[in-house]
């Protein structure tokens, strides 16, 4: 194939496309049309993006185009990624003068990395959430598609996120050795497998189990999106605030009102709730895509006692809905320990990075993130089993 066979769409050219009937493509429309005709930042205020839609044959995939944006969510900024999000995951090495030391090196780094553009991107199959499921496609259709985005921006580096070897090699393969890309580590994941039996061994089992018996125990009752209404929204907005912004970090991506009122709309997520007494507690929505499941919406109120387990029970029903569709369960990074005790495996997840076409000034940061992340910080991260 050649890049010729690739069309873009943006906000002006959408209405002329003729979407395929297949159901990536359908979640293609439901999800991103609003998104390009409204703008990203509509739905996800961190988020400021040129959205695109990049259509080869059947296959419809997201293409997102910066410039700049440093203070943008790390979905489409590589700089928070590596140095503003990295700079603030430092403490999880409970090592302050290592902590202290890392900072101003990350420091240094970032203000190198602004010089070389580093922000200068377009990221392909870019669904703008944490974890990008990809729609079914070949190694060779990616080279295709990583052509015709070079051609048409010469001056961007090119990315392909959330890609790991368990669940595209075939993509790794084509992209490293046909395409030269760099793999660029991003982050350890954690992935659910059924078997007949359930998720893991008999202990991970049983604590399933406990977790998912905690609702009884506490007067919990799990509802789906058809029993909440729009009175539920900026709650649903809160939970997930509470938990990936406030506690982990506000460069997350910060979904509006806007962007669940069109999910729960659309069915892009699925959305389920822990209610007690009329108020919901605990949030997900998840979807699933080519035998995979992710959850890019996940919530709960942390005013509420660590010890009532809420955590715990919606992760228990989030373990089930993935046994009861059949399908793996992608859970992100974090909360390792936890995930490991009830029955994931980790892997690590790369971002495929294709720099050859840019001068020398603009390349040696990757060159740099290619040698310090796989030499370091994969061991580090193997080791600590973050």
């Amino acid at each position: 194939m050649i890049h010729t066979q690739v069309t873009f769409y943006d906000r002006d050219s959408i209405q002329d496309m003729t979407w395929p009937d297949t159901a990536d493509a359908k979640y293609a429309q439901a999800y991103l049309q609003p998104m390009m005709m409204h703008g990203t930042i509509e739905y996800m205020r961190n988020v400021n993006t040129t959205l695109l839609l990049a259509r080869m044959n059947e296959l419809v995939l997201p293409v997102t185009v910066n410039e700049e944006e440093y203070d943008n969510a790390y979905v489409c900024s590589p700089y928070t990624h590596y140095v503003t999000y990295a700079k603030q995951e430092l403490s999880m090495l409970q090592k302050p003068m290592l902590e202290k030391g890392l900072s101003m090196l990350l420091g240094i780094l970032g203000r190198g990395m602004k010089k070389a553009k580093i922000n200068k991107v377009v990221h392909v199959n870019n669904w703008l959430l944490s974890t990008n499921l990809y729609p079914a496609m070949t190694g060779k259709q990616a080279v295709c598609i990583l052509e015709a985005v070079k051609q048409r921006y010469p001056g961007h580096t090119v990315i392909f996120r959330s890609l790991s070897a368990r669940l595209h090699s075939d993509i790794i393969k084509e992209l490293q050795g046909a395409a030269g890309c760099r793999s660029i580590p991003s982050r350890q994941i954690y992935l659910y497998q059924a078997s007949d039996k359930g998720f893991g061994n008999a202990k991970s089992r049983w604590l399933l189990k406990r977790d998912k018996a905690l609702l009884d125990k506490h007067g919990y009752e799990l509802i789906a999106e058809a029993e909440m209404t729009d009175a539920d929204i900026p709650r649903i907005v809160e939970l997930y605030r509470m938990l990936y912004l406030d506690k982990y970090s506000y460069d997350n991506p910060q979904f509006s009102e806007r962007f669940i009122a069109a999910a729960k709309a659309s069915g892009s997520l699925r959305i389920y709730g822990l209610r007690k007494q009329g108020r919901i507690d605990a949030v997900m929505g998840y979807f699933c895509r080519n035998g995979m499941m992710t959850t890019p919406l996940f919530g709960y109120d942390t005013d509420i006692p660590q010890s009532v387990g809420l955590y715990r029970m919606l992760s228990a029903c989030l373990i089930e809905q993935a046994r009861d569709n059949g399908v793996l369960l992608h859970e992100s990074a974090g909360a390792a320990q936890f995930k490991r005790n009830r029955g994931a495996e980790a892997d690590f997840e790369y971002s495929a990075v294709y720099d050859r076409h840019l001068p020398l000034h603009r390349r040696w940061c990757w060159a740099l993130l290619d040698h310090l992340l796989n030499r370091i910080g994969v061991p580090l991260m193997r080791r600590m089993k973050l």
